[in-house]
């Protein structure tokens, strides 16, 4: 029985993409390499503009340069797959490839959510708590808090994974997807194991919603403080201050989890796998945008790099 059951879990899996057009390839391919190579060079600059300029060295611009790095990384997850497929006409991924996939796209995914409630109380503490900052936001409290990130992250997605392992497929696996995702794995088994796909739904939307309760709590406290403020500059100053996060906040969680509860609730897969293209690639590359647009210290920074002074 337990051979049987270790021979459906490891049957061959398909990654169909986007469109089976092969006219369409060609152009998927070209966006999402351009896509790619933007958001790993955007982001890269971004992380040598923060460690080559000392005044940057900060709090906020540490968690940015963190920020950067795992959406980096959260990319790479998805995209080189899935053009490595279309480039070699195959769709084909191993069981043992789709589950490392889910793995790490998990652990980056639940990074960024985790570090952007982070970069929130980082602007709580400027911002409310000024005269404190300095001895709040030092730098072990800083590598702590990071470091607490990427250990919450990877006990989720071994869990998660430990999860999947539990569940078995009755025939060969389709994913309508261009990556390996939780939630259309879940729906494609034929066991009936109801803890595993209890936690499967339920864990990511805890773990998202938890922070983004943090980052709201945050930005309440923020505009509080802010409001009572009496000079209209120094208020203007601070909201400036919290533009960028707000914005990638916004741009994160509007895309990412509305995607994630859709797909949980729904079986329109194809609809959510180009839904998903906006968390998955989108936002990684507009971040860089957003910092080095919104913040004149990165912009500056971004201009002597580049300009090598």
């Amino acid at each position: 029985m337990e051979s049987g059951s270790n021979s459906t879990r490891r049957i061959p899996k398909f990654l169909l993409g986007f469109s089976e057009n092969p006219d369409l390839q060609f152009l998927i391919f070209t966006l999402f390499l351009s896509m790619y190579l933007v958001t790993v060079l955007g982001n890269l600059l971004i992380i040598m503009a923060i460690i080559s300029q000392s005044h940057l060295h900060t709090p906020m611009y540490f968690f940015l340069s963190n920020l950067s790095f795992v959406d980096i990384c959260f990319t790479s997850t998805t995209v080189p797959k899935m053009l490595l497929n279309i480039q070699a006409q195959s769709k084909g991924i191993t069981y043992k490839n789709c589950i490392s996939q889910m793995f790490f796209f998990m652990v980056f995914g639940q990074l960024d959510n985790l570090l952007l409630a982070v970069m929130a109380y980082d602007r709580y503490v400027a911002i409310c708590l000024p005269l404190h900052y300095t001895v709040i936001m030092n730098p072990q409290v800083c590598m702590l808090l990071v470091l607490l990130c990427w250990v919450v992250s990877f006990l989720h997605a071994l869990l998660q994974s430990l999860m999947v392992l539990q569940l078995s497929f009755c025939t060969d696996v389709e994913i309508p997807h261009f990556f390996c995702e939780l939630n259309q794995l879940a729906q494609l088994t034929c066991s009936n194991n109801f803890p595993s796909h209890l936690m499967i739904h339920l864990a990511p939307v805890l773990l998202a919603a938890t922070s983004l309760s943090a980052i709201l709590y945050s930005y309440f406290k923020i505009v509080s403080c802010i409001c009572a403020f009496s000079s209209v500059q120094k208020k203007y100053k601070a909201f400036s201050t919290c533009a960028s996060h707000l914005s990638i906040v916004s741009l994160f969680y509007s895309t990412g989890l509305g995607v994630y509860l859709s797909s949980a609730v729904t079986h329109s897969s194809h609809s959510a796998s180009r839904a998903s293209v906006m968390y998955t690639v989108v936002t990684p590359m507009l971040n860089p945008f957003i910092y080095s647009l919104r913040n004149k210290d990165v912009k500056r920074a971004l201009e002597r790099l580049l300009g090598g002074k």
